[in-house]
């Protein structure tokens, strides 16, 4: 019998794309021997997965999990992928997010760190979150990723989920962390409010000082080119411009959107009045930015 070391592990799992835990399986019921492994991981579906990671996976779920206290001090969102929304009903698959974005609660946002990561006891069949991954795979027959994952620590970290099938799964995820002087569950509540404003108005900032410099730079001289086509002098241009960038601040800057839950407030003058702020936001709409034809839409759009 050979001997099973690190080296033929690697080598195993180099040829199959299985998990490591699989692998040590697979050449301990092998005695060593590295095409008979090979044989045996194929007879079991585990060795399949290699061949699906080429495959376009752009549908799936957003998993999100909140610390113990309900989410007051820490929350995780991630993005799992499978390749056809079907996967997202299966009920495996669904378990299996779950359980992923309570590893990103501990290990963090680094997706190498999370698939390193302990799988939760009783939630699968033993080793790293990279071994239940490639044994899903194996049994869904799907490639099956973990595209992203986010990690909010704050006084209060409120989520809100857009599409949800069960709690803390959905299409749209949002987490936002923020701090005030109201009780923990007012603020939680609030929250929860300006998610929604999250999913459905898409901003990319907090305050004006957070927007993209490269970004604010390309829409000015976007403006300047319009309204120069127009054959206005230039002193008129920069005031054309400067108006217009009012305008685009209230689209992707949070605090000046229009509160969606009344239609007329500002976001600012809401957080203001409940003396609550806001620390940092994340939001990730399933497959966005990604190939392939999965398009998540925001709340109250057409599907």
């Amino acid at each position: 019998m050979a001997e099973i070391t690190a080296a033929r592990v690697k080598e195993l799992r180099e040829k199959t794309g299985a998990g490591m835990m699989d692998c040590k399986r697979a050449l301990a019921e092998s005695g060593g021997d590295i095409e008979a492994a090979v044989d045996w991981l194929r007879k079991k579906g585990l060795a399949a997965a290699a061949k699906r990671a080429g495959r376009a996976a752009t549908e799936g779920l957003i998993g999100i999990a909140t610390g113990p206290a309900g989410g007051v001090g820490r929350a995780a969102m991630v993005e799992v992928n499978a390749e056809t929304d079907f996967v997202a009903r299966n009920q495996t698959f669904q378990d299996f997010v779950s359980a992923v974005a309570r590893v990103a609660l501990e290990a963090g946002e680094d997706i190498p760190a999370i698939l390193a990561a302990p799988f939760p006891p009783g939630a699968g069949g033993g080793g790293t979150t990279g071994d239940e991954l490639v044994r899903l795979a194996a049994t869904i027959g799907e490639n099956i990723t973990l595209r992203r994952a986010r990690v909010l620590s704050a006084p209060v970290v409120a989520s809100y989920l857009h599409g949800a099938l069960r709690p803390g799964l959905g299409r749209i995820g949002v987490l936002v962390g923020l701090t005030g002087l109201g009780e923990p569950e007012a603020v939680l509540e609030l929250g929860r409010q300006v998610g929604m404003q999250i999913a459905a108005a898409r901003p990319e900032a907090i305050d004006i000082s957070g927007v993209d410099p490269a970004a604010l730079a390309r829409e000015k001289a976007v403006l300047a080119e319009q309204a120069r086509a127009s054959g206005k002098p230039e002193d008129i241009i920069d005031r054309m411009v400067e108006g217009r960038i009012r305008k685009y601040y209230e689209e992707v800057v949070l605090l000046e959107q229009v509160w969606v839950h009344d239609g007329e407030s500002r976001v600012r003058a809401v957080l203001k009045k409940a003396g609550i702020a806001l620390t940092d936001f994340a939001r990730f709409a399933l497959g966005e930015g990604a190939a392939g034809p999965a398009a998540a839409e925001a709340p109250g759009e057409a599907a």
